[in-house]
């Protein structure tokens, strides 16, 4: 029962719930494109990410300074809640929006959205200011 509180928590956020449904489409995506991705600092998309760690819905691998996040497909017991979630979140108006913003976001190379996101920006908001100034 322990185990089914940590899940439903970890997934009672619309953060990490939008993370679950951008890995569903991905299948792996590093930090910092989770982070900028979320629009929120680094701490707080590192809290959320830990938090599914922890409940056993992501699993991570670190690549040099970069870490990965992916669903837990090793966890037979998370089956039945990843295909609910995929049925309950395909279509939606949310999971769109965030699928277009996401294609953005994976073709700036890792490097540079850690870059910009030291120095305090976005790419994503820079990227669209440029096309809406363009």
């Amino acid at each position: 029962m322990d185990t089914l509180l940590l899940i439903l928590k970890a997934l009672s956020d619309k953060n990490r719930l939008r993370i679950f449904c951008a890995l569903l489409s991905y299948k792996e995506l590093c930090a910092c494109q989770i982070t900028e991705f979320l629009n929120v600092a680094g701490a707080t998309a590192s809290r959320h990410l830990s938090l599914m760690v922890t409940a056993g819905l992501l699993k991570n691998r670190k690549q040099g300074r970069w870490v990965y996040f992916r669903i837990n497909t090793k966890d037979a017991s998370l089956e039945p809640v990843v295909l609910w979630l995929s049925q309950k979140l395909e279509g939606s108006t949310q999971t769109k929006k965030d699928l277009k913003a996401l294609r953005q976001i994976i073709a700036i190379p890792c490097e540079e959205l850690s870059q910009k996101q030291r120095s305090g920006g976005s790419c994503s908001k820079t990227r669209q200011e440029n096309k809406n100034n363009g």
